[in-house]
């Protein structure tokens, strides 16, 4: 499947005006390059998330467009502290998904070099196993100092490769501990990675990137502690969903939703089970999975996890919610980075932060005051704007 809709006329969108570059707007050689993309170009797929990285102008109205082509694809976060095997991992997932027909797009988020803005790691062999495959398209990519491990550009990126047609996308995060929770607000699927005998991790998983895992993974299982440490996850998982909730997964049991129609005959602790719990039997129970990415082991178990929860999403209509959730974030984000533009551009009026700042300085104003000089003007603009205005 390489290209959802290849009829896509340029023409169904061209015209939109905009008086502003941080408008919606689609030009006409943007509309070209994205019927090639969604005709199966991978070039013009490249040429787009290019673009779509670099925030050249135009690249919101491409982004606009690409919407109306997505919503296909499985798309599936994979994080963890570094050194857990999530690049060799993510290699051996995007492998095995080849081997059973799926189409793979992976974006890799490296960290920011602090000179260019780049990834680090961006120019790094790390789908090995799959060079020469057009249908694994992998993008390495900057966080470009996003607390979270993603940049805006990454739920973009992810996008475009759901509108192109794959069927599977993958998100390898920076893996900076707790504050890669922002990869849930992009992917419908988190799996955690831990190594064994990783107590610090464990203790960062207890502290709240546990929130976000629908299925947790020991890498490289053939080590020392393997056993313990999926104990421990295990553990956690449990005390997460409530003092009944899957505890006959096992150690290597993918986690699936708790069974609504269980008779409660188990014993009395059933009959204990508070109201909270009672309403989460309709809840998902993560799994928790050993694999050993290097050999390949493991693989086809996790990619069943991931298929079992995709399913769960879908039949208990959490995806809708899920995807909804991730759209009203991504709203906020993009409304809070126009409306900071917009500060920033009535800042540069006043003669730079710096003269304001001076300002402050000999005694002429205040940061509140200043603060409010920039920012009323905006606020009253938006009061003046009847529902649906544009």
């Amino acid at each position: 499947m390489n290209g959802r809709d290849a009829n896509w006329g340029a023409n169904s969108t061209r015209g939109r005006a905009a008086s502003h570059d941080r408008a919606v707007e689609l030009r006409d050689r943007d509309a070209e390059l994205l019927e090639e993309l969604l005709a199966g170009s991978h070039r013009a797929l490249a040429r787009v998330i290019t673009k779509i990285e670099e925030r050249t102008p135009g690249y919101r109205g491409i982004v606009s467009t690409l919407y109306d082509h997505a919503g296909d694809a499985a798309v599936i976060g994979v994080t963890g502290a570094p050194g857990a095997g999530k690049s060799t991992l993510v290699d051996k997932l995007a492998a095995a998904y080849r081997e059973r027909g799926d189409t793979v797009g992976v974006v890799a988020v490296d960290p920011s070099s602090p000179y260019t803005g780049g990834a680090v790691l961006g120019d790094r062999i790390r789908m090995a196993s799959n060079v020469g495959d057009m249908d694994v398209f992998f993008r390495s990519m900057s966080a470009r100092g996003q607390l979270g491990g993603l940049s805006t550009a990454t739920a973009d990126a992810v996008t475009a490769l759901d509108a192109f047609g794959k069927d599977v996308v993958m998100i390898e995060t920076v893996g900076a501990g707790q504050s890669e929770v922002d990869v849930v607000r992009t992917a419908d699927t988190v799996a955690v990675l831990v190594q064994p005998e990783s107590g610090d991790d464990v203790q960062t998983l207890k502290a709240g990137i546990l929130e976000i895992g629908d299925v947790f993974v020991v890498n490289k299982a053939d080590m020392d502690g393997a056993e313990r440490t999926l104990a421990e996850l295990e553990e956690m998982v449990h005390r997460r969903e409530g003092p009944t909730a899957g505890l006959d997964a096992g150690h290597h049991g993918v986690g699936v939703p708790n069974d609504p129609n269980d008779d409660g005959s188990e014993g009395e602790e059933d009959d204990e089970r508070d109201a909270s719990v009672d309403d989460a039997v309709d809840a998902w129970t993560p799994a928790v999975l050993a694999t050993v990415a290097e050999t390949g082991d493991g693989i086809d178990e996790l990619i069943g996890a991931f298929d079992a929860h995709g399913e769960f999403l879908r039949e208990s209509g959490e995806l809708s919610e899920t995807r909804r959730r991730r759209y009203a974030e991504e709203i906020r984000t993009l409304v809070r980075a126009d409306v900071g533009a917009l500060a920033s551009e009535a800042i540069e009026r006043r003669g730079g932060i710096e003269a304001l700042a001076a300002r402050v300085e000999h005694k002429e104003a205040d940061p509140y005051g200043l603060a409010a000089e920039i920012v009323d003007p905006i606020a009253a603009c938006l009061e003046d704007l009847e529902p649906g205005d544009t």
